[in-house]
């Protein structure tokens, strides 16, 4: 057994972040001892492990849930899990394009002016216009 900072050191999460994810679910409810603090076993820091590395891959909270759910079931199929890796590997890509295209963008407005005013500042007239 171990308190919440032990588990915070171990599991490189603030303890903030643990209550958190008791409160909604995440992890299960940490035992109490007779003062009242929480006491923490092994499996614990496990849990707390995949949430952390699902959270570091910007995976949803209500998708780690599902993906905790199937870890009951060992011998069930791995098509929900593939799934929702591959949901997330579409949304990264989807920003990638995104920030490319962003990116690209400033980088025209930012070799656009080469005035040395204000009042003649072409980046600041092509924010001005639609579209560009």
């Amino acid at each position: 057994m171990m308190k919440i900072s032990q588990l915070a050191k171990l599991t490189h999460l603030p303890s903030k972040t643990i209550r958190y994810y008791e409160e909604i679910g995440l992890v299960p409810k940490a035992l109490r001892n007779d003062n009242g603090y929480r006491e923490y076993r092994a499996d614990d820091v496990e849990r707390l492990v995949f949430v952390r590395r699902c959270r570091e891959l910007q995976i949803p909270i209500e998708q780690i849930k599902i993906l905790i759910a199937v870890q009951a079931d060992k011998k069930s199929s791995c098509k929900e899990v593939d799934s929702l890796i591959e949901q997330q590997l579409e949304k990264v890509r989807k920003t990638i394009a995104e920030l490319t295209l962003l990116e690209q963008t400033l980088h025209q407005l930012a070799t656009s002016c080469p005035n040395e005013i204000v009042g003649e500042c072409e980046i600041l007239k092509r924010l001005q216009q639609e579209g560009n």
